[in-house]
């Protein structure tokens, strides 16, 4: 199969990358001004009550002058101008309906709503700390950021977001509905977990999870009628901050119910929890992106952005290995370690299956048609 033609590596000073930023920030103040307008509809209730208003409105100022300013430099530096206008004109349209002065009234109860305030402030986290990583420290200095897939990545990773809690209830009530039938019988093993100093919980529950998320990754990878969905994430060939988020949904509730499951049945404390949330979202993410970081002795210990590369690696070798998310000595303990030398794959992806391209097409595909069957090389639905 014919790689896809990329489009080149932006390059300071070229005004192109000043465009992109301006868009980006254009579109999280104007999603910031929306939030303000219709807190009930597009902000989740979790998180209202932990909001500074303050902080929020200083943010989403920020936002907007960056958009501003970078829209002004691509105008300059940039002889297509259209990157800088649809930036400068999100900034401006976000402006008129308010800006950072809008008004906040009383906030009532909803039992809909889309956490589109989720969705920009762990946008903008995730893009300070990774865009950067990538721009200076790229594994493969030729990919640019707008890759052929980078559009698909991003409506997963926005999707993922915006319905929060249709997917957490998904994965929540099937855990909560399995443990209540013995949850009694386990009140003695979760007041000792529970009393336990925060950092060993913290490793337990890494550590439960991971063997958790090992075994059913595994079978995501072997059982031929769940590789089907599995295969969408492992579709992608150009790692970064984004390729992560391409899941299908059956993959994202049936991990998440297996994996969450040893953290209510051992009753790790609320702190623990979210620091445990916290952690893995992020580790997750690096794990994907397109950087040449390293851990070295820590690779023993830890999943590198090296180590997870093997796992998406388009290389016969590489095939059903690196399973865990946290600990790679799992994966040596059971024999699925493959990492060799200080050596990055080559390719990654699956050239040997015919994957329909954009979220919804991707969702429906695993269940009306098997993407390995007919393929150019022949190869069987499992690996």
């Amino acid at each position: 199969m014919t790689e896809p033609q990329m489009p080149a590596r932006m390059k300071i000073g070229e005004g192109r990358i000043s465009g992109a930023v301006s868009i980006v920030f254009g579109a999280i103040a104007l999603g910031g001004v929306l939030c303000f307008h219709f807190p009930e509809a597009l902000t989740t209730p979790e998180f209202r009550e932990q909001y500074e208003v303050g902080f929020l409105r200083s943010l989403l100022g920020g936002c907007l002058f960056l958009a501003y300013a970078c829209a002004l430099r691509s105008l300059i530096a940039n002889q297509a101008k259209r990157a800088g206008l649809v930036g400068g004109g999100l900034a401006t349209l976000a402006l008129l309906l308010g800006g950072a002065g809008v008004e906040v009234e009383a906030v009532g109860a909803s039992s809909f709503y889309l956490s589109l305030d989720w969705l920009l402030l762990d946008l903008i986290a995730m893009a300070l700390v990774f865009v950067p990583l990538e721009l200076f420290l790229p594994q493969r200095g030729n990919q640019t950021r707008f890759h052929p897939e980078w559009r698909t990545d991003l409506a997963y990773f926005v999707m993922a977001h915006l319905f929060v809690q249709g997917i957490a209830a998904m994965s929540e009530r099937p855990v909560r509905l399995f443990f209540t039938g013995f949850a009694d019988d386990l009140d003695s093993l979760r007041a000792t977990v529970g009393s336990l100093p925060f950092a060993l919980q913290l490793f337990l529950a890494l550590l439960s999870t991971d063997l958790c998320q090992y075994a059913l990754h595994r079978l995501f990878h072997t059982n031929p009628y769940l590789w089907r969905f599995h295969a969408v994430h492992h579709s992608t060939r150009s790692m970064d901050w984004l390729a992560g988020s391409r899941q299908h949904l059956v993959d994202v509730v049936g991990t998440r119910v297996f994996v969450y499951l040893p953290l209510f049945v051992l009753g790790f404390s609320p702190g623990v929890f979210y620091a445990y949330v916290g952690i893995v979202a992020v580790h997750a993410v690096l794990n994907h992106t397109n950087t040449r970081l390293r851990y070295g002795w820590l690779e023993w210990f830890i999943v590198s952005p090296r180590i997870h590369h093997w796992h998406h690696a388009h290389d016969p070798a590489a095939y059903d290995k690196n399973f865990c998310v946290h600990f790679p000595w799992i994966d040596r303990l059971f024999g699925t370690y493959y990492a060799p030398g200080d050596a990055w794959p080559g390719r990654t992806g699956l050239d040997d299956a015919a994957f329909p391209r954009g979220f919804l097409a991707q969702q429906v595909d695993p269940f009306v048609r098997d993407p390995f069957k007919g393929a150019p090389s022949g190869a069987p639905s499992t690996r």
